[in-house]
């Protein structure tokens, strides 16, 4: 169960967008979550196929951090997870009975591939997936009661000797694990301990560069909540129209109408150049679109957007991103952009953020969460709106304040009139 706000603790599940045996792609919809605030859609963000619905729709009060299903990799075995159960993965069954005997074969399957998760899952509950997966293979043989409190205590089993018939792990011997060099006594409270990370030249330069953007550009920032249900509606349409040639996200339509934006209030779309003594004003909506990768943030470029159809920028992007996680971005694709657009959607806890700016250019603008939202309907009674929240970052070297404001402005009719984007 994701954590879609900072204080939410459980959810409801509601309608699941993807079945067993679906693939999935960066940016689907694989289920709704109900919390006591607002529905919303769960984005996954990774490429894979849905192994097993854990928590049906309708399942109420399923604490966050819980699993709710089993993604695995595209080609992966989905027969070996047909009756896995939460039991198996120590999960919130109740424990059985206190008896050590049980089905040699069923004890040895082999574990889970890790549930849909998200950044907001608690450490603990990445340390229990991490033993989850050291059981894979039936490497491990435990009992499953000594593996349901292994999870529970986040104990690797591989460090567990086992006093059970032909070495086989059983409850008592969890209980009785003491980590290595802990006293007989009880090991002592471990002291806190840090890893040092050699500071990588990637890493040096993004410092230096918004080290530099922040102490140099005088930075202002406007915030405006969007309606997105038609672009949402608009981008399912497509897609199912698609036959599969295509996929677009809701970031493909933001960059079109960001581009469009850049086209009717261009004095956004420049540069301060003080040593010059120029503001370069860029004809071109070159939009530079944030991508994290294993070495630090990257921001390849999708050149000429305002003249690329959705299709075309949603191949761009998919094509730079992998290259940016590869390492395999050549210079001119990710140097030269004239707008970037940081987009944290992905992440359902994040409502919305402000960014720094991306040297030379004057401007950012930083993408929220689609959030389900209470509005006035046209009779006078409450509907519900998708919305988003996006916060521009400006220069008020180049951009004055009334100007940055035209620019949001222009946005949101672009993006909640998105059928003219088609045009």
């Amino acid at each position: 169960m994701p954590a879609l706000s900072p204080t939410m603790t459980a959810g409801n599940v509601g309608t699941w967008q993807k079945k067993p045996g679906d693939a999935i792609a960066p940016g689907d919809v694989l289920v709704e979550i109900e919390t006591d605030k607002a529905q919303m859609d769960f984005e996954f963000q990774e490429d894979g196929v849905l192994a097993k619905i854990l928590k049906q729709s309708g399942e109420k009060d399923v604490a966050v951090g819980n699993p709710i299903a089993i993604v695995i990799e595209e080609g992966g075995d989905i027969a070996a997870f047909a009756d896995f159960t939460l039991a198996d993965a120590g999960g919130e069954s109740k424990p059985a009975p206190k008896e050590e005997k049980s089905d040699e074969k069923s004890e040895e399957k082999a574990a889970p591939a890790p549930v849909a998760e998200t950044a907001e899952q608690p450490k603990e509950f990445e340390g229990k997936l991490q033993t989850v997966l050291e059981l894979d293979g039936g490497r491990i043989r435990a009992s499953p009661l000594a593996k349901a409190l292994a999870l529970e205590k986040g104990i690797p089993l591989k460090s567990v000797k086992g006093t059970g018939e032909g070495g086989r792990i059983t409850e008592a011997d969890v209980k009785n694990y003491k980590p290595s060099g802990a006293s007989s006594a009880g090991a002592a409270a471990a002291a806190p301990t840090s890893t040092d990370i050699p500071l990588t030249a990637m890493r040096k330069v993004i410092s230096q560069r918004l080290t530099e953007s922040k102490n140099t550009n005088p930075h202002y920032y406007v915030q405006s909540s969007l309606s997105v249900s038609k672009l949402l509606k608009l981008r399912q349409a497509l897609n199912a129209s698609a036959n599969g040639e295509y996929k677009l996200s809701v970031n493909d339509f933001i960059i079109k109408a960001v581009a469009a934006a850049l086209l009717k209030v261009p004095q956004v779309n420049s540069s301060y150049r003080e040593s010059e003594g120029i503001i370069k004003q860029f004809s071109t909506a070159d939009i530079s679109v944030a991508v994290a990768t294993p070495v630090g943030l990257m921001t390849p470029i999708v050149t000429n957007a305002q003249a690329k159809g959705l299709v075309a920028i949603s191949k761009d992007v998919k094509s730079l991103a992998a290259l940016a996680r590869d390492g395999k971005l050549k210079p001119e694709q990710y140097q030269g952009g004239t707008f970037t657009i940081s987009n944290m959607g992905m992440n359902p806890a994040v409502e919305r953020f402000t960014a720094i700016i991306n040297p030379p250019q004057a401007g950012i603008l930083a993408v929220g969460a689609v959030k389900k939202v209470a509005v006035e309907g046209k009779d006078g009674g409450i509907e519900w709106d998708s919305q988003i929240v996006f916060s521009g970052s400006f220069d008020h070297r180049a951009v004055d304040g009334a100007v940055g404001a035209e620019f949001m402005g222009a946005l949101k009719k672009i993006v909640e009139n998105p059928l003219e984007l088609l045009l």
